[in-house]
């Protein structure tokens, strides 16, 4: 069975920034013995900004960027960054990266969201040159080249290496995957994975893709969590975060969440509410989540039956558990798991 870690997933900021409140929770988490915590980006506030802020308020949780877009930066840029705040925090910083999908990326970026997976791996090699800084920065790839010399380029491009000498040049990089091609991938190029959902009942879903997946690869998983005697109350926000993506995060040619729902068992309910969400109908796409579905992918319902299945996912190669909430269910969490 696997020992499993704790993480603290804090997520987008919404409207409002969030004040002190993500750096009491970081420090609640670091006290409690939470191995890591995770901030996330999407078309509001970027993801390095307050990790660096948590970081100088830590002194030993692992920070990760849960994730950093491709299309937000340039790979150097993001390397950059990465370099800078493993630094600030010696040694803590953990790059979690993901494509994110085209509505954003075409939509918000304003870049081309083509072959994504391709991309990826360019983004990577790019990064990990800058990290080992053995030699000039080059990359002949379609996507980064470096140096450039297309459309514009005043001719003058030089290979160079990074000024700073990075504190690690093995800083971890973890990909936040879905599509079985992808998530191959993070097997061969990444120090671990963030699926945006697993089921501990259903291995053969990944079994395929995490194939010679090493010893010291991690799987970071966000894991909603309630701890209530109110089992149908506990699903509701499952429900309405799976109605949200499966429904909305795409568009109705392709949705890579009601993809993967899909693959693991429940095509005909997420084309229901998918179409019901494309109605206009939210509460109704909510409601049309299968409980089953909701309940696979969480941690909800009285204590003794998260401590129960808990003991599912310690079958699994999961090695770490996201969790968000307050002082209370963290502590709780850290009380079952810990």
């Amino acid at each position: 069975m696997t020992n499993l870690k704790l993480g603290l997933q804090l997520g987008y900021w919404g409207a409002l920034a969030p004040g002190n409140a993500h750096v009491e929770a970081a420090q609640t988490a670091e006290r409690l013995g939470y191995d890591s915590v995770w901030t996330a980006e999407s078309w509001g506030n970027d993801c390095f900004t307050p990790l660096t802020w948590i970081g100088a308020h830590t002194e030993k949780i692992r920070l990760g960027t849960g994730v950093a877009q491709l299309s937000a930066r340039t790979p150097t840029a993001c390397a950059m960054a990465t370099l800078a705040l493993d630094h600030l925090s010696n040694g803590r910083m953990i790059l979690g990266l993901g494509v994110s999908g085209p509505q954003v990326v075409e939509g918000w970026y304003g870049q081309p969201y083509s072959k994504p997976i391709s991309r990826t791996r360019e983004y990577v090699d790019i990064i990990r040159q800058v990290l080992r800084r053995e030699a000039p920065v080059t990359a002949d790839g379609p996507h980064y080249p470096l140096p450039y010399s297309g459309a514009g380029s005043w001719g003058m491009g030089k290979a160079l290496k990074s000024i700073t000498h990075p504190l690690r040049a093995d800083v971890p990089i973890f990909i936040g995957a879905e599509g079985p091609k992808n998530v191959r991938q993070t097997v061969e190029i990444a120090d671990g994975w963030l699926p945006l959902y697993y089921s501990p009942y259903r291995p053969e879903v990944y079994a395929d893709q995490l194939v010679g997946a090493s010893q010291n690869f991690e799987i970071t998983v966000h894991t909603i969590v309630d701890i209530n005697d109110d089992l149908q109350a506990a699903l509701y926000p499952v429900k309405a975060m799976l109605g949200f993506y499966v429904g909305g995060m795409g568009s109705k040619k392709r949705n890579f969440h009601k993809e993967l729902m899909n693959r693991m068992g429940y095509g005909d309910a997420a084309e229901e509410v998918q179409n019901l969400f494309f109605a206009g109908k939210r509460d109704e796409a909510i409601a049309a989540v299968p409980d089953e579905f909701a309940d696979e992918i969480s941690l909800v319902g009285p204590r003794e039956r998260i401590a129960e299945k808990l003991q599912d996912w310690k079958k699994t190669p999961v090695t770490t558990l996201l969790v968000h909430g307050d002082e209370a269910l963290l502590t709780a969490m850290a009380e079952i798991v810990l």
